[in-house]
């Protein structure tokens, strides 16, 4: 389920010169990344698998799999994997996030790094002790 978008530059790994500026619906029910297949084609980047993927709709279906490199707010990740998708369709799934260290926080419509999240529930957790 997209929640809020977030802008990126996503590159080919193999050839860093060759980058694009998108933006991303962060989608907590995505796990791979979703790209269209006209970027990841101009970015240079080649399908390295398929992967079998479940659709919103329940439908189960095979698409491409290829790597980019990504930044998301000064946070950048070497190579994460991303589906070879339909034109307009751009989607940053869970994998990608937690390479990056990110986290949704859909109230504030952000992402925030993981460990402000954990230090942030450290905090409100004080144990009793009797």
């Amino acid at each position: 389920m997209g929640t809020f978008t977030v802008r990126a530059r996503v590159w080919n790994p193999a050839d860093r010169d060759r980058e694009a500026a998108v933006e991303l619906l962060v989608d907590t029910g995505a796990t791979y990344t979703v790209m269209p297949t006209s970027l990841l084609r101009g970015l240079g980047v080649e399908p390295v698998r398929t992967a079998r993927l479940r659709l919103a709709d329940g439908r189960t279906v095979e698409r491409p799999l290829g790597e980019v490199g990504m930044e998301v707010g000064g946070i950048s990740t070497g190579a994460t994997p991303t589906v070879f998708g339909e034109e307009g369709i751009y989607l940053l799934g869970a994998v990608t996030m937690e390479q990056l260290g990110l986290a949704p926080d859909p109230v504030q419509k952000r992402l925030i790094p993981t460990e402000t999240l954990l230090m942030m529930r450290m905090h409100q957790y004080q144990p009793h002790f009797i």
